[in-house]
C-alpha cells in the first residue's frame, strides 16, 4: 500500500512540472510588452510566419540589411527571406512532424544543443503571413539581432550546412545560443521584436502567444 502512495506522488510531481510550466507560460504571453513609441513614420513592412508551432520572421528583401544578406544564398527573383531558430539535431532530423520521436524532443527541450538558424527564401508574399508595419530605426535593430543570431567563421563569414535544406529554396546555417524549454525557436522570435521595440509578450514559448498580438 506504502509503495501503491509513493507510485502515485511521483506520478502526481511529474505531472505537476509541466502542468505549472504550461499555467504560467499561458500567463506571461497573455502580457502585452506595448511598442516602444517615437516619431518615426512605419512605412516598413515585416511579416509573422507560422507552420501552426513554429514562428518566423519574414522581411521583404529590399528591407534586409546588406551585412544580414552577406553570405547567405539567394537568387535574384526571390523577394522574401523568412528566418526561423532552433534546435540543430531537431531541425535536421525532423524535417516533418511525422519524423518527431520523443528522443528529439527530449533533447532539445531540456539538453544543451548546437542551434541553426533557417532561412527560406521566397519569390512571392503568402497569404497566411502576418503583416507587421515597422519604422527605420524598429527594422535596423531587428536586422541586427537576426545578424546577430548567426556564428560566423575565423574569417567572419556565415556558416551555412550544405545540402541541408529541406528543399531548393531553403539553407541551415550555424547558429548563437542553446534551445531549451525556456528559450524556444518562438520565444527567440519574441525576444527579437522586445528588443526591436515591437510589441511582444514578456515571454512565451508558443507562436500563438506573439501571433495573437497582431492577429
Amino acid at each position: 500500500m506504502k509503495i501503491g502512495k509513493k507510485i502515485i506522488k511521483l506520478i502526481l510531481y511529474f505531472l505537476l512540472i509541466p502542468t505549472t510550466y504550461i499555467i504560467v507560460s499561458l500567463i506571461l504571453s497573455s502580457i502585452t510588452v506595448d511598442r516602444i513609441v517615437n516619431n518615426e513614420s512605419s512605412e516598413k513592412l515585416i511579416y509573422l510566419n507560422t507552420n501552426g508551432v513554429h514562428l518566423d520572421i519574414v522581411i521583404p528583401m529590399e528591407n534586409v540589411d546588406s551585412l544580414l544578406l552577406s553570405g547567405i544564398k539567394y537568387n535574384r527573383n526571390e523577394k522574401y527571406l523568412s528566418f526561423g531558430w532552433g534546435d540543430e539535431n531537431f531541425y535536421i532530423n525532423t524535417p516533418t512532424w511525422g519524423d518527431l520521436t520523443f528522443s528529439n524532443a527530449f533533447k532539445a527541450m531540456f539538453l544543451e544543443s548546437s542551434t541553426l538558424m533557417h532561412v527560406t527564401r521566397y519569390r512571392q508574399k503568402r497569404s497566411g503571413w502576418i503583416e507587421i508595419k515597422v519604422n527605420e530605426s524598429e527594422l535596423q535593430k531587428l536586422n541586427s539581432y537576426l545578424l546577430n543570431t548567426f556564428e560566423i567563421n575565423e574569417n567572419g563569414m556565415k556558416i551555412i550546412l550544405e545540402n541541408k535544406g529541406y528543399s531548393s529554396v531553403d539553407d541551415f546555417y550555424k547558429s548563437k545560443g542553446s534551445y531549451s524549454c525556456f528559450k524556444t525557436c518562438n520565444s527567440w522570435v519574441n525576444i527579437g521584436f522586445k528588443e526591436s521595440g515591437l510589441k511582444s509578450c514578456l515571454w512565451t514559448p508558443f507562436d500563438f502567444g506573439l501571433m495573437n498580438k497582431y492577429e
